[in-house]
């Protein structure tokens, strides 16, 4: 199994990579297919209006992820990786007025935006808890071509066909010439065993395969630099959070207190938590407010990966530019494993999935940066997704503000406890890697849709009466 690095950490746009960049990428796929990419159906004359319909979690929780919006931006043209929201405010404004979408190639179509957005709350649909179906009609409300989508976290998107019929990632990509395509945990060490290389080596030669190694590395430092500059925009950024649960952006005033504490002997010896902390938070509070983020693997846990590598690289003896490509090799290649054989979806398989992926990504990225053996990493990623088996996706009216920008924090935490305790071993654990993701596959299945990002349950519906 092969899954880049580039899948797993990807710059989009806030609050969900699930239910914001997702369905922008559904709908472009949609008018892709309207310009030729599917067959209209039979008889029906040129599209002239389109319509799109939210189901599951994306309906359930879709008014405060903005789903609806995030539809209109990618009927609009607008991609998630370079959006500009100066142009997009614009469109959506002109969009509001003209009720007429204007597609390249394609003909102009009627859009209501406040009618054609169809928020669904019956049962979800069959493939996934994120469904969504977007239809186009023609001038006699014929219908001219349908298409399910399914929003599987992390910005990832497949239709109803490819969910039903996955490709085999493993054969495919070795015969490709992917040297090491490890679908387990238990083949990434053996292959690692067997040809003397790190998890990091081993990720980078696979990425080598298909991209040229100058500009690998320069595009993975460059996933780091627009993490950097995420931290460094929360840490900057006061006031209050959209979407009216009136929650303040925390993380400016943390870490000033942090700096005018920084040299005085005043610090207590945990403080090193609240560091970690207010960097995971500054990149939640930017996620919540809708701006430019990287994918790590979600959204909603986008926070933990950078804070446990900044805290890398300005807390920890010995850090290097080095380290921290290996970080991200490493960090990646673990989210590989867990989108492969469970899921990064809170909609899918709660929190545990996605922050819980999170931690573990940031606990096996750390150990591997401070020189941990490939069974070390291994253990110290199972460590931190095992304490978060069962951990609910229980937004409070459907934002991603509480509890997501604190359990960032926490989650990052768990990553440094979890590599420390790694690193103090040497590999030998009792429960495999492999096994714990599988039991996190498990416990979403079983867990109540009331806790899986549909606000219907938990800490959602358990506010104080105001």
């Amino acid at each position: 199994m092969f899954l880049s690095i580039f899948d797993i950490f990807k710059p989009g746009i806030g609050p969900s990579s699930s239910h914001t960049m997702g369905p922008m990428v559904a709908a472009g796929r949609f008018l892709s297919a309207l310009r030729g990419g599917a067959e209209p159906e039979p008889g029906a004359g040129p599209p002239t209006h389109v319509t799109a319909t939210l189901h599951g979690s994306l309906a359930w929780t879709g008014a405060g992820h903005a789903t609806d919006r995030a539809v209109m931006l990618g009927l609009l043209g607008f991609e998630a990786a370079n959006v500009d929201m100066d142009r997009a405010e614009a469109a959506l404004a002109a969009l509001r007025e003209s009720r007429t979408l204007t597609p390249e190639d394609l003909p102009a179509m009627r859009f209501d935006p406040d009618a054609d957005v169809v928020f669904d709350w019956g049962p979800p649909l069959p493939g996934h808890a994120n469904g969504l179906v977007f239809r186009a009609f023609d001038a006699n409300d014929k219908l001219h071509m349908e298409e399910t989508y399914y929003s599987v976290g992390g910005g990832f998107v497949a239709t109803a066909r490819e969910l039903s019929e996955p490709p085999d990632l493993g054969s495919a990509k070795s015969e490709a010439g992917f040297p090491y395509p490890f679908g387990t945990a238990a083949a990434m060490l053996e292959m690692g065993a067997a040809s003397g290389l790190s998890i990091a080596r081993m990720k980078w030669a696979n990425e080598a395969a298909s991209t040229p190694e100058a500009e690998l590395g320069a595009r993975i430092d460059a996933i780091w630099e627009a993490m950097d500059d995420c931290i460094d925009r929360g840490l900057a950024q006061g006031g209050i959070l959209p979407g009216g649960l009136s929650v303040r952006r925390r993380a400016k005033d943390i870490y000033e207190k942090l700096r005018a504490e920084a040299g005085l002997n005043l610090a207590q010896p945990h403080v090193w938590g609240d560091w970690l902390s207010v960097y995971a938070m500054a990149v939640n509070e930017e996620n919540a407010a809708g701006g430019r983020v990287v994918t790590s693997p979600t959204n909603g846990a986008a926070g933990v990966v950078p804070a446990t590598i900044r805290y890398y690289r300005d807390h920890c003896v010995g850090a290097t530019p080095e380290g921290i490509r290996t970080f991200l090799l490493t960090a990646a290649a673990i989210g590989g494993l867990v989108k492969h054989n469970a899921s990064i979806s809170g909609a899918e398989v709660g929190c545990q999935g996605e922050v819980g992926s999170a931690s573990a990504m940031a606990a096996a990225g750390l150990c591997a940066a401070l020189g941990g053996s490939n069974a070390q990493i291994e253990n110290a990623a199972e460590i931190a997704l095992e304490h978060h088996l069962g951990m609910t996706c229980d937004p409070a009216a459907g934002l991603v503000q509480v509890p997501c920008i604190e359990r960032n924090g926490l989650g990052a935490i768990k990553a440094v406890s979890a590599a420390s305790l790694a690193l103090r071993g040497d590999g030998t654990h009792f429960m495999p890697l492999d096994n714990c993701i599988e039991a996190m596959r498990q416990t979403g299945q079983d867990m109540s849709d009331k806790y899986k990002e549909t606000s219907r349950g938990g800490l959602a519906v358990n506010l104080p009466e105001c």
